[in-house]
């Protein structure tokens, strides 16, 4: 499998919650790239740029809720093979 870049938004109790934090580590861990950031609506949006499994390990990780106070409702997805070109995982506010 190749690379692949993912957008992703997080509805939920996902603000205030170390959602961010955990989301962060864990790219760190699997060596993936991009952001996390909070939205004002209250969702969380990420771009996550790497190895396809390790992509979807991450995506996984958030739709159950990566922190153990979040509460994920909903997850909107979005996956391609145009890479943005991303070298580290960040934290934005």
């Amino acid at each position: 499998m190749g690379k692949l870049h993912a957008h992703i938004i997080v509805h939920g109790r996902v603000q205030g919650v170390g959602f961010r934090y955990m989301t962060e580590i864990k790219a760190h861990a699997l060596g993936v790239y991009g952001y996390v950031k909070n939205v004002s609506d209250g969702t969380v949006e990420a771009e996550i740029e790497g190895e396809a499994s390790k992509v979807y390990q991450l995506i996984d990780a958030m739709k159950q809720g990566i922190s153990p106070s979040a509460k994920v409702s909903d997850v909107e997805l979005d996956v391609t093979d145009q890479l943005m070109g991303y070298t580290r995982f960040r934290t934005t506010y």
